[in-house]
């Protein structure tokens, strides 16, 4: 009885939706029920209502997006007799329809995301045994000894637990190699591999060929090992003391779980927030997907496996011979066939790793890049709308995750656009200034209102619109190659921990100043048409306000693509964690402010002033959260400096043995919640005007400082301001 009402509830709700959307109204009216429509979001928001409010809300923006996609549909697409008008009007229509299903996809996967989950109780006497997977290709030992030594010294009994490094750089293969060269340095890995792997009580594990990249990496490791479960860590993904006991008791609890994914924390900002400043205040890229787009898909049974950070179960990979390996992320391919089998997955939302993101622009996108192809050749080999097995959430939830990557083609749709009737008079819209700037402006104001409802502490105004900009550009050609040939892209390792030395513009950055000019030269033609053609400056003024905002986003990614400096050679992470600091015989009480793997800030009082030096060598103690043999780590002071509560040293670690890597891990990486502490900083809702006003004001700084970098004006090896805070722009 009860879920017939509901049913009946929502058909009528249906019904006066549509009814709504088709109801033929002056355009005074449809602007006055849009900007209704804006307020009653506002107000809702304001006064955080949830629950039915919140559904009430994204309801009445529905409403008025249906309403948008009808009047584009009926009333605005060219003829088709006028040819050269209809094929860009049809494409940039077809863009449109594009973004409003991924909305609705969207809609549907988050407007309810699963709560945090709490981890369940673990039988001490019943614990499932343990393989740690640690991939490697082309990384260098000192990256792999704190991820090796990080996962060794997580808190799990030691006779269930192996920690595996999968060695896919000194393969037989490559040790044989006709390039005497690569050979050499193949052996010389190997051995020297091997000797950190005995040191640090891991297992060296390679094999004859490179066959499947990672994927192959990683069966490689399942037929050489017998756990029950698998744990899965990239090579510069250190876990936390507490991995495993977060994770390991849901597959007790539930026979049927194949996947327990967790987020990926990176301690080091991604270029665009490097050269635009805003790691420390702005939520990352990567926290609106692990914090609100996973969770969405946990509540459908949908989230799915990342590559790392995970834990799987040997006895559903054994269903399908191990990880799959038809696409380059092996990852999502993988997790869809475990589900299509009847397996189900969970979603850990508390980040227990820390890892590193691409340092470098052109690095960054070869990693896009490669994620577009892979789930493009996932859409292509597997098509999950009509994967056999899934549930009907799960098809609309894997159509989500993988048709989200042909966001290429709607933005260069988006981008284009303005300047076909700007410069070449095409009418590709059919509607006057009042109608383009009534509905697109309502259409646009409740888009704006349900990102900031579904995403709001994650994702801030315009970024997902720059993230996608600065990615279109290499993106679509790589796309439309994998479309064109799903066989043809290969695996290619990301490169992490990049030296950037010197200020400079990437070498991938000449596109994106070309394009600033051309739609600088739109700018140009919006003045010349208003003035040559005043009977039609309505539709003018409104083609040329969107060419501005392209303009705009065009602006901030010369910001992007012109790389800061950076002098520091590892990733510092912030703690307060009290030591002593000794030297010769004297014992000093300090307080370690950061630590990385390579070196930390010591605090100590001012009176020990006299006595410490740059090139003083001495030992840092302190009490690790491991059991471990020792407790103090060799350090050289390379920097003296002064606060207003005493010195500050900065020590070099000096490494001498494999304990004291376990040290350094334990010291960095041991404890995970500085990284909920840290993301917790950075999740406030800064809304859609304060938003909007803070994007526009760093835009217009960072195309003066891309202009800047592009013409010569930056000096060389300097590192220029970061862009203007929040507090500074709209507090």
């Amino acid at each position: 009885m009860r879920a017939g009402l509901i049913v009946a509830l929502w058909a009528v709700a249906a019904i006066l939706i549509v009814s709504l959307v088709v109801l033929p109204i002056s355009l005074q009216a449809h602007l006055v029920a849009g900007l209704t429509v804006v307020a009653c979001m506002i107000i809702i928001k304001f006064f955080r209502a949830q629950g039915i409010w919140r559904q009430i809300a994204l309801a009445l923006g529905t409403a008025i997006v249906l309403r948008y996609v009808f009047w584009r549909t009926t009333s605005t697409i060219p003829p088709i007799t006028e040819v050269a008008n209809f094929i860009p009007g049809f494409l940039l229509y077809l863009a449109e329809m594009y973004s409003v299903m991924m909305l609705f996809l969207s809609l549907f996967v988050v407007s309810s995301p699963m709560p945090s989950r709490k981890a369940p109780q673990i039988d001490p006497h019943n614990l499932p045994t343990v393989d740690v997977f640690v991939p490697s290709y082309n990384e260098g030992a000192d990256l792999l000894a704190t991820t090796l030594a990080a996962a060794k010294a997580m808190t799990y009994p030691a006779d269930k637990l192996t920690v595996w490094l999968l060695d896919d750089g000194g393969t037989d293969e490559k040790c044989s190699s006709q390039n005497a060269l690569a050979a050499l340095q193949a052996r010389e890995r190997r051995a020297e591999l091997q000797a950190l792997c005995t040191a640090l009580d891991i297992r060296y594990l390679t094999r004859a060929r490179n066959l499947h990249a990672k994927a192959g990496n990683l069966n490689n490791g399942l037929d050489h090992s017998t756990s029950d479960l698998v744990a899965v860590f990239d090579a510069d993904h250190a876990p936390a003391r507490n991995f495993l006991t977060e994770t390991v008791g849901y597959f007790t609890a539930d026979k049927n779980l194949f996947l327990v994914q967790t987020p990926h924390f990176f301690i080091n900002p991604d270029p665009l927030e490097r050269n635009l400043g805003t790691f420390q205040t702005m939520p990352s890229e990567n926290e609106m997907f692990y914090g609100v787009i996973q969770r969405g898909l946990d509540k459908w049974d949908a989230a799915f496996f990342c590559g790392s950070a995970a834990v799987l179960r040997r006895e559903a990979l054994q269903e399908t011979n191990g990880f799959s390996g038809v696409s380059i992320t092996e990852d999502c391919e993988t997790a869809l066939e475990l589900h299509s089998r009847g397996w189900t997955s969970a979603y850990v939302d508390k980040p227990l790793i820390a890892g590193l993101q691409p340092d470098s622009f052109a690095s960054f996108i070869g990693q896009r890049s490669r994620w577009a192809q892979g789930m493009m050749q996932i859409l292509r080999y597997k098509f999950p709308p009509f994967k056999r097995g899934l549930k009907l959430s799960q098809r609309l939830c894997y159509m989500s995750s993988s048709m989200f990557w042909l966001f290429p083609f709607s933005r260069f749709c988006f981008l284009v656009s303005p300047l076909c009737y700007l410069f070449f008079s095409l009418e590709i819209f059919t509607a006057s200034g009042g109608e383009f700037f009534a509905y697109t402006f309502t259409y646009m104001m409740v888009n704006f209102m349900m990102q900031n409802y579904l995403y709001g502490r994650y994702r801030w105004p315009w970024i997902s619109d720059l993230y996608e900009y600065v990615q279109t550009i290499y993106l679509l050609p790589a796309v439309l190659s994998v479309i064109a040939n799903p066989s043809k892209p290969t695996f290619k390792v990301t490169s992490k921990n990049e030296t950037m030395d010197e200020s400079r513009v990437s070498e991938l950055g000449t596109p994106y100043f070309i394009i600033f000019g051309i739609l600088l030269l739109g700018v140009v033609a919006t003045g010349v048409r208003v003035w040559a053609e005043p009977y039609k400056a309505d539709l003018t003024l409104v083609t040329g306000a969107w060419n501005i905002l392209n303009l705009i986003i065009a602006g901030c990614a010369l910001g992007v693509v012109s790389e800061r400096a950076t002098r520091r050679l590892s990733h510092r992470v912030r703690v307060e964690r009290p030591c002593r600091f000794v030297m010769g015989g004297e014992v000093i009480d300090a307080v370690l402010r950061d630590v990385s793997v390579g070196g930390a800030r010591v605090h100590v009082p001012p009176s020990v002033e006299p006595r410490l030096k740059k090139g003083a060598a001495g030992t840092i103690e302190f009490q690790p959260f491991a059991n471990l043999p020792i407790q103090h780590l060799p350090v050289e002071i390379r920097k003296v400096g002064m606060d207003d509560d005493g010195l500050l040293l900065g020590c070099r670690f000096m490494i001498e043995k494999a304990e004291h890597r376990k040290m350094i891990a334990d010291l960095v990486f041991a404890n995970a919640d500085q990284w909920s502490d840290f993301q917790r900083n950075r999740h406030y809702d800064i809304g859609v005007l304060r938003g909007t006003l803070w994007f526009f004001m760093v835009a217009f700084y960072q195309t003066g400082r891309g202009l800047s970098y592009f013409l010569g004006l930056q000096r060389i090896g300097s590192s220029s301001p970061p862009a203007p805070s929040v507090a500074a722009t709209v507090k």
